[in-house]
């Protein structure tokens, strides 16, 4: 699609008036019939208003012109799964995995290899050519080859081995030690815990990242535990295969 038809479809899809649209975009109403004509395409501020507003990415607005790669894991990006800024506004460069909320969750890449090879086994890749597919790929990409300017000095893995040590410090019993956690994505993880009334209700954002792992039951079973964390919180169940049948164990505020 054209700009200018991607501007149009998103205009009415949300239910806005040129008028209500450049007032939310600080511009008249004439520059965004103009856009939607072909006569010109917003600038780039504007565009990154548009993004934030449609939380579609610059890319999309302008008819997708390239192909949008992870430049930490290499997972083609589309719009619901691209991480975000500290402001909220889409970063096109990385997907929610590998960057949430201004924070970049990966400084290993071998940890990183080890989350990776699971999914790429349901594409038909073996162990082995997974991870020497990844171990060519990702020093190529943009986070790694630039991981020095880019990285914390180690704060968010000094925060994560504290919530690890925190998680295990609650002793749930029949939960095996925790080790490490993993970035999740809210709508990955987001189970529906049936209340005593017979309600259903979700404690998770679909669109937040999260850290997370699950862990086989110690009582053995089918039964797994799931843990989920943030600087927020801690919760921790306990699920069939596929997340079914969830029940809430734990849920605590930090």
């Amino acid at each position: 699609m054209n700009t200018k038809d991607v501007l149009f479809e998103l205009r009415t899809k949300n239910g806005m008036s040129q008028d209500e649209l450049a007032q939310k975009v600080f511009v008249t109403r004439q520059a965004v019939s103009r856009w939607e004509t072909g006569e010109t395409v917003p600038n780039t501020e504007t565009l990154k208003l548009l993004s934030k507003l449609y939380n579609v990415s610059i890319n999309t607005l302008l008819g997708s012109p390239r192909e949008l790669v992870c430049q930490c894991c290499g997972m083609p990006l589309d719009d619901t799964i691209i991480g975000k800024d500290k402001d909220g506004s889409l970063n096109e460069d990385y997907c929610q995995w590998c960057y949430a909320d201004g924070t970049y969750t990966y400084s290993n890449m071998d940890d990183l290899i080890d989350v990776c090879i699971p999914h790429m086994a349901k594409q038909g890749f073996s162990e082995e050519q997974a991870r020497s597919y990844m171990k060519e790929r990702l020093p190529k990409l943009d986070y790694w080859k630039r991981y020095e300017e880019l990285s914390d000095d180690g704060q968010f893995d000094e925060f994560k081995r504290r919530l690890v040590e925190e998680i295990n410090d609650l002793h749930i019993e029949g939960m095996p030690k925790l080790d490490k956690l993993s970035a999740l994505v809210g709508s990955y993880v987001n189970l529906p815990y049936r209340l005593p009334n017979g309600m259903e209700v979700k404690f998770l954002d679909d669109r937040t990242t999260y850290l997370g792992n699950q862990l086989q039951s110690e009582f053995g079973g089918e039964r797994c535990f799931g843990v989920l964390a943030n600087m927020d919180f801690i919760l921790i169940c306990t699920y069939e295969a596929d997340g079914v049948n969830p029940e809430l164990v734990l849920y605590k505020k930090r």
